[in-house]
C-alpha cells in the first residue's frame, strides 16, 4: 500500500497536471507451510514475515503464498508481479516441480526477479538451480582459457542423490575437471554443488552474526554484530560457488562458523542467502532479522 505521504504527493501532482508512478516494491513471500512451524508461529512462518514486513515504513506491496496454492504459489501472475521473492522451504523441497523452479530461475537470469533464500532453502530447487547455473558459468570462464581456442564441451555431474551431505575433507563442490579429447576439442566436467555442509545442530543455541561488509545496503542501520538467541547451527564448508559478496558471518560458542549472508549475481539478477532460522525457533520475530530482510528487499527491489 502507498503511505499517506505518497498519496498526498500523488494527489498534489495530479492537481498540477503531473503524472507520477508509485515507488513500491512487490515482495512475494513463499512458504511450504510445514506443520511443525506451529511450534513457533501461530499462522505459519511466511505469514509472520509478511505481517512484520508490512508493518515497516518501507513501500512494500506484499503477497504471501504457499506450496499448496494454485500453481504452487508461483503462477505467472505472481512471478510477473513480484520484484523480490522470499523463499522458505525445508521438508517439502522435492514437491516443487522442476518446471516451476526453472520459471523462477529464468526470471532471475533476465533481471525481472531477485531471490532471497532463507535458512533451509539452501536445498530449495530455485536456489539449487541458480547455484548450478552459476557453477557452470564460472567453469566456462575458466575452461575457455584452458581450451585455448579448441571446441569446448561442458558436461555436468549432479550430487549422487537429493539431500546428500558432504563430509569434512571431501572435495569441495562445485569442482571442475578438464582434458583435451583430441587436438581440436576440450572437455570440461563440472561436479555441481551439493548446496549443503558437513554439520548441523538444531539445539537452539545462540549465534553471533558479524557484519563483514558494513557498506553493503543489506547491512544498513545494523550494529557491527548482533545475537540470534535461538537458532540452528550450520558449519562450513558450504558447498556453493564462491559468492560475489559476503555480508554476514555467523559463529557459535562451540567454534562453528558460517557465511550467513551471501550474494550471487545470476545473469542480470541476484540471489541473497540468509542463514539464521529453523521453523521451531522464533527467529523471524527478531527485529534485527526482519531489518535484514527489509534492507535486502529494498536493495534488491530498487536495483
Amino acid at each position: 500500500m502507498m503511505s499517506n505521504k505518497s498519496i498526498i504527493l500523488f494527489l498534489f501532482l495530479a492537481l498540477v497536471g503531473t503524472t507520477v508512478s508509485a515507488d513500491e516494491i512487490h515482495v512475494l513471500i513463499w512458504d511450504e507451510q510445514q506443520p511443525r512451524q506451529a511450534e513457533a508461529y501461530d499462522n505459519f512462518l511466511g505469514n509472520e514475515i509478511a505481517r512484520r514486513l508490512d508493518a515497516t515504513d518501507s513501500e512494500f506491496e506484499i503477497r504471501s503464498v504457499a506450496l499448496d496454492d494454485a500453481d504452487q504459489g508461483v503462477a505467472d501472475a505472481n512471478l510477473d508481479w513480484a520484484d523480490v521473492l522470499i523463499w522458505w522451504g525445508h521438508a517439502r523441497h522435492s514437491d516443487v516441480t522442476d518446471e516451476n523452479a526453472n520459471r523462477v530461475l529464468n526470471r532471475i537470469q533476465a533481471g525481472d526477479l531477485d531471490l532471497i533464500a532463507l535458512h533451509s532453502a539452501h536445498w530449495a530447487k530455485p536456489f539449487v538451480f541458480a547455484m548450478n547455473w552459476r557453477s557452470v558459468e564460472d567453469a566456462r570462464l575458466h575452461l575457455e582459457k584452458l581450451a585455448e581456442g579448441k571446441q569446448l564441451t561442458i558436461e555436468t555431474v549432479a550430487p549422487p542423490k537429493e539431500r546428500t551431505v558432504p563430509i569434512h575433507g571431501s572435495v569441495l563442490t562445485p569442482a571442475i575437471f578438464g582434458y583435451k579429447k583430441n587436438p581440436n576439442s576440450y572437455l570440461g566436467i563440472v561436479h555441481l554443488p551439493y548446496c549443503c555442509f558437513p554439520d548441523y545442530r538444531p539445539d537452539g543455541a545462540p549465534s553471533t552474526v558479524t557484519v563483514k561488509d558494513s557498506n553493503h545496503p543489506i547491512a544498513a542501520g545494523l550494529s557491527s554484530s548482533f545475537r540470534v538467541p535461538h537458532t540452528e547451527m550450520y558449519n562450513e564448508p558450504f558447498h556453493v560457488p564462491a559468492p560475489d559478496q559476503v555480508v554476514f558471518e555467523e559463529r557459535w560458542e562451540q567454534g562453528e562458523w558460517f557465511r550467513s549472508g551471501a550474494v550471487w549475481n545470476i545473469g542480470k539478477g541476484k540471489v541473497f542467502y540468509f542463514r539464521p532460522g529453523h521453523e521451531t525457533f522464533e527467529v523471524y520475530k527478531e527485529p534485527v532479522v526482519i531489518q535484514v530482510l527489509e534492507n535486502a528487499c529494498n536493495w534488491l527491489g530498487r536495483e
